[in-house]
């Protein structure tokens, strides 16, 4: 480490290939034994790599790196296992019909939608348009009509709330 912070990229490369070879093992071992798969063990010799390449700077050149090394491989583990908690790997073949299910048809036809728009007060209903019916973001929407991303959606919950009283009194 000290030759490749000096600026020798082949010192750089060959520690790197050194730290994926050494971490591989135990990083398999530990996330097997969790339950995860092959692909998620090389994803977290990645991220460790990446992050000794970002935090290099950090390293002190006065002690052993292999501590330093250790310490950010244990801590990508443990956010691996914690970002995976609850996931497993399933076959996409299993569900080929369920992804294949077609768009269902709008329940109301475009002139409904605005005969329902136009009850509602001037405010709601340009917020309604705007995000439900144009497709805008909240940040769109905002800017758009000149008023708070908190006013958009305080407007926007209270014109869907009145869409749907006016849609269970019909």
């Amino acid at each position: 480490m000290r030759a490749a912070n000096g600026g020798d990229a082949e010192a750089y490369e060959r520690l790197l290939r050194a730290i994926a070879a050494a971490l591989r093992a135990p990083i398999r071992r530990n996330l097997l034994r969790a339950g995860r798969s092959a692909a998620d063990v090389e994803d977290v010799v990645q991220e460790v790599l990446l992050a000794v390449h970002l935090k290099r700077h950090t390293w002190d050149s006065e002690r052993p790196i292999e501590p330093w090394v250790h310490a950010i491989a244990r801590y990508k583990v443990v956010d691996a296992l914690r970002r995976r908690t609850g996931k497993f790997d399933l076959s996409i073949d299993e569900f080929s019909e369920t992804l294949a299910a077609e768009e269902p048809e709008p329940s109301a036809s475009p002139g409904e939608v605005a005969r329902h728009l136009e009850r509602l007060p001037t405010g709601q209903r340009s917020v309604v348009q705007a995000i439900a019916v144009e497709g805008r973001s909240i940040g769109e929407a905002a800017e758009r009509l000149s008023m708070t991303a908190g006013a958009v959606r305080v407007a926007l919950h209270r014109g869907l709330a009145a869409l749907a009283k006016q849609l269970g009194q019909n």
